[in-house]
């Protein structure tokens, strides 16, 4: 169980309109990540260093957006403005959460560019929804190089995350300290005065620290 990637919901500008803004700001470029066809979403992502990425998302014009909970949660933060949508946490056997939440993990997949797909299952959207500073959980399928952090930049490393929440709540939903996954990345926990979740991230780049 460790940090797999954070997500970012587009705002007004759009989804490359945004990922333009966000790689200005860390220094370097998004890509074209594809069309999630089971949510009715599309991202861009920016592989960074530790085995981890950056992903901007938006939905699409297309009927899975308001049926799949990924779609209506994207919705939702962009209709808001746009902003940190939540984190992710990369399991090796995502069974162990299926049996702990008491349900069945969804199939996830896109299409790169260059045609080559991409396979996971994800689970815990739902409790993102209810509670935003919940992480939801995948579980990749295929080989290593498959993972979007391969060929990341080393010089974009995430150094912490601040999150409006409880860290029992959350150490409660992974059933274990919230510690191990995020052992590699400060965490500030920020009492709840409004909505919890993902408040900013916190980048080391070439030319510093780089709050989003």
């Amino acid at each position: 169980m460790r940090l797999d990637h954070l997500s970012y919901a587009a705002g007004p500008d759009g989804l490359v309109g945004t990922a333009l803004r966000l790689g200005e700001e860390l220094g370097a470029p998004f890509l074209d990540g594809g069309i999630h066809p089971r949510f009715g979403t599309r991202n861009m992502v920016l592989p960074i260093s530790n085995g981890t990425y950056l992903e901007v998302v938006a939905v699409l014009d297309h009927p899975a957006s308001d049926k799949a909970p990924f779609g209506q949660a994207v919705r939702s933060r962009s209709e808001d403005g746009g902003g940190w949508l939540g984190w992710v946490i990369a399991v090796p056997d995502i069974a162990m959460v299926e049996a702990r939440l008491g349900r069945e993990a969804v199939d996830g997949n896109r299409f790169r560019p260059d045609g080559h797909e991409l396979k996971w299952k994800q689970i815990g959207v739902k409790g993102l929804q209810s509670d935003p500073q919940l992480p939801f959980f995948v579980q990749w399928l295929g080989d290593g190089g498959d993972h979007p952090s391969h060929d990341g930049d080393p010089d974009v490393t995430l150094e912490c995350l601040e999150i409006a929440g409880d860290p029992r709540r959350v150490s409660d939903w992974l059933g274990r300290p919230v510690e191990g996954p995020l052992e590699d990345v400060k965490v500030d926990w920020i009492g709840v005065n409004g909505t919890p979740g993902l408040v900013a991230a916190q980048f080391r780049t070439p030319s510093g620290v780089v709050r989003i």
